[in-house]
């Protein structure tokens, strides 16, 4: 940040100078080594506040100050108030020097423009980024103001996600009553068709032949128009099939001809993780060259039963199935095979049923698929709208008024020069010691 994004009353300093770094020696545990319930809560730099639990007391973290967690491979900041014990790698805990209000400093880490390098390390960039710095009076007003803008920000961002997840059981009542043939209860009712009519069958009846791909050693980057490649599992995920999770074949001559996928394929996935394992979908485009790779089966079955099977596979009864059939750690990789996969029970309509119920889930897919881009334009608004106001709030720009109505608390020993300035001569009273790292 430069002096001049900044009131000329303002001070700023790199944000490596505006913490304490705390120990955490001894004190670190590993994901594998927490519970879900205990007595002390582990806190790492995952998405989640709180990563399980350990009732080990020896390896608790006590401030009297509140602690900012960064996370060095995630860039993810935690505000943390209470004991708690700091998970392993990447978590660094930091304690806002004595010019800073603590709140404030939270509010400052937060409003780095730290690049996204993945998963290596970005607090070095502590180093090179600046934090504005006003009067402490003026930093508890900012840090007041952030509190109540940017928790209406999080209301509304939970409201639009809380629509997603509507949407999400939205489908899924939609493919259970299409199943259930109450999509087309009153169809029924007009066309003098029954019900009973409905034949029970397993996959193996509609399926007439399984294909799988290989398992190859690939460059993990998708290939280029005049490349051959391998698709991921990730390729495969609800009713979508996407080309770019894919990896490029290190030689040409390593494609099969016989396993490329062409529009129209039904593809499912034989594993994964539980939530994700067998889906299925229909391919609609292709502009890369690809091949099935050995976790992605193709099933071959008549063109105008495709739709009803990739209905079903993806509606609660058939999600059940596939899950109940498959094999592997509950918590990690899970794998259905083709024999399990074609004793699948699925009821089959008419031809002339599945197509209206066909016809009905895809409108009212399109219907929810409508909302959800507007949810999620909505949604990017208001993750830049936090940013946005952060911004302001660091040029100073939330406190404008304020200001002028408080100048007083401004200048003289209340401006962040005197400030600074009396942190250090107080640091120079004390012996000059400038502790980089502070034990728990």
């Amino acid at each position: 940040m430069s002096a001049k994004a900044i009131p000329n009353i303002w001070s700023f300093k790199p944000a490596i100078d505006c913490f304490e770094q705390i120990s955490t020696i001894n004190k670190k545990v590993k994901s594998k080594d927490c519970s879900p319930q205990g007595l002390y809560p582990v806190i790492d730099q995952g998405q989640e506040m709180i990563s399980g639990y350990i009732d080990d007391e020896k390896k608790l973290i006590h401030s009297e100050e509140p602690i900012c967690l960064f996370g060095d491979h995630t860039r993810i900041i935690k505000w943390i108030t209470y004991p708690f014990v700091p998970g392993a790698d990447g978590t660094k805990l930091l304690k806002a020097q004595a010019f800073l209000y603590p709140r404030y400093a939270y509010y400052g880490l937060r409003s780095l423009d730290i690049p996204d390098k993945g998963y290596s390390r970005h607090f070095k960039y502590f180093k090179e980024l600046d934090i504005a710095i006003p009067g402490l009076a003026e930093q508890k007003i900012i840090a007041e103001k952030l509190d109540t803008l940017l928790a209406q920000v999080d209301s509304t961002k939970a409201r639009l996600e809380q629509i997603q997840k509507m949407l999400k059981r939205f489908r899924q009542a939609v493919l259970a009553a299409a199943v259930r043939g109450k999509l087309t209860e009153e169809w029924r009712k007009e066309n003098n068709i029954d019900l009973d009519k409905w034949v029970q069958l397993s996959l193996d009846h509609i399926v007439t032949k399984i294909e799988a791909g290989k398992n190859l050693k690939c460059i993990e980057t998708p290939p280029e128009h005049d490349e051959y490649g391998i698709i991921k599992i990730s390729a495969v995920t609800w009713g979508e099939y996407n080309e770019e999770e894919s990896k490029t074949l290190p030689e040409n001559d390593l494609f099969l001809e016989s396993r490329r996928i062409n529009v129209g394929d039904f593809l499912i996935s034989r594993a994964n993780t539980i939530e994700l394992l067998g889906n299925p979908v229909i391919v609609k485009n292709i502009t890369k060259n690809l091949m099935l790779s050995d976790k992605v089966l193709r099933l071959v079955m008549p063109e105008k039963d495709k739709p009803w099977v990739n209905i079903f596979l993806r509606s609660i009864y058939g999600r059940h199935e596939i899950e109940f059939r498959s094999t592997g750690n509950q918590m990690s990789m899970r794998n259905i095979g083709q024999k399990a996969l074609l004793e699948i029970p699925i009821p089959k309509p008419s031809d002339l049923e599945q197509h209206e119920i066909v016809r009905r889930v895809e409108q009212l897919f399109a219907y929810a698929d409508t909302i959800e881009k507007q949810v999620n334009t909505a949604l990017a608004r208001v993750n830049n709208l936090t940013q946005s106001i952060l911004a302001k709030a660091f040029r100073g720009e939330l406190t404008a008024q304020w200001r002028a109505e408080n100048p007083d608390l401004i200048c003289g020993e209340n401006s962040a020069t005197a400030l600074l300035e009396k942190i250090k001569a107080e640091r120079a009273a004390s012996g000059g010691k400038k502790a980089s790292r502070k034990k728990a």
